[in-house]
């Protein structure tokens, strides 16, 4: 099992020093990753589920919040939960992913994508809500050809997006693609992360069944696809405060990441929180 960290710029805000010294406790205390969520525009009125939004508070930018954490970090890798996919263009966004890879030297591997609940955000950026599934699709096969594509060029054509011969450098670090995890809390996102993901990040509130249902649902859109679900993460969310025999429990039902947070909006506390959690399950050990 491993266990990463995220930080909500809603919750605990924006102040630079803040941030940083939040991931270099995490990476000192032995956490994999930190992750960030995205919103790239709030409205009076937007709802998740029965949740209202308030559209003030501040959703950072999380590349370029990761790359800011990673200038200051050595080891912890960098993660999303979720990025917007279809609210990107994918030729700039694999320029973008790349470039924050190279220069954290390896380190923009826990990229996880959705496709946004809120209309009023899709149509800000130009995107017709109901079509934001494919075109998420495309854009995963998007960024894949072109990080894998060499210098004569590649080439695509489809309901979005079309281009020729292009060529996007630099590489990630060490050649090939970068992971892509799919998140969601739905059967569509789950056969979305079969057929294209490297593993998946269930969200929502979902009972034990429809969970179980979900990573089969997953797994066995990997087999159709021809991929390896024996290869596939699946991460999940977990408290602070989590015991044992939890992280046990969810072990068995193949969880491979959990991802906590702090609970508390006071920094010192915060520290406390995820220095205890380390301590619980020996992650210092862990990591060397």
């Amino acid at each position: 099992m491993r266990f990463a960290v995220s930080y909500s710029t809603p919750f605990f805000g924006v102040d630079p020093d803040r941030l940083i010294a939040y991931a270099q406790h995490a990476e000192r205390c032995g956490f994999e990753a930190i992750y960030l969520p995205e919103h790239v525009a709030l409205y009076p009125g937007a709802t998740i589920g029965p949740m209202e939004l308030t559209p003030t508070v501040p959703f950072a930018d999380p590349l370029d919040a990761l790359s800011f954490v990673a200038a200051a970090t050595d080891r912890i890798l960098l993660g999303t939960a979720v990025l917007l996919l279809p609210y990107h263009h994918p030729v700039v966004l694999a320029k973008r992913l790349a470039t924050i890879d190279v220069l954290s030297e390896g380190r923009m591997r826990l990229l996880t994508v959705g496709l946004g609940t809120l209309p009023g955000e899709a149509r800000a950026v130009g995107v017709d809500f109901a079509t934001r599934g494919r075109r998420a699709d495309e854009a995963i096969d998007v960024l894949r050809l072109l990080w894998s594509g060499g210098a004569d060029g590649v080439s695509f054509e489809g309901e979005f997006f079309r281009f020729e011969n292009l060529c996007s450098y630099p590489k990630p670090t060490g050649g090939g693609t970068l992971p892509i995890h799919v998140g969601g809390s739905s059967r569509a996102a789950a056969r979305r992360a079969g057929s294209r993901g490297d593993g998946y990040f269930p969200g929502g509130v979902l009972g034990p069944v429809e969970r179980a249902t979900q990573l089969e649902i997953a797994h066995a859109a990997a087999d159709t696809a021809g991929r390896d679900p024996s290869a596939f993460e699946y991460t999940r969310w977990g408290s602070i405060d989590m015991p044992a025999e939890r992280v046990e429990g969810m072990a068995e039902q193949g969880v491979t990441r959990i991802v906590v947070s702090a609970s508390t909006g006071d920094p010192e506390r915060a520290r406390d929180e995820l220095s205890a959690f380390a301590a619980r399950f020996d992650l210092a050990n862990a990591r060397t």
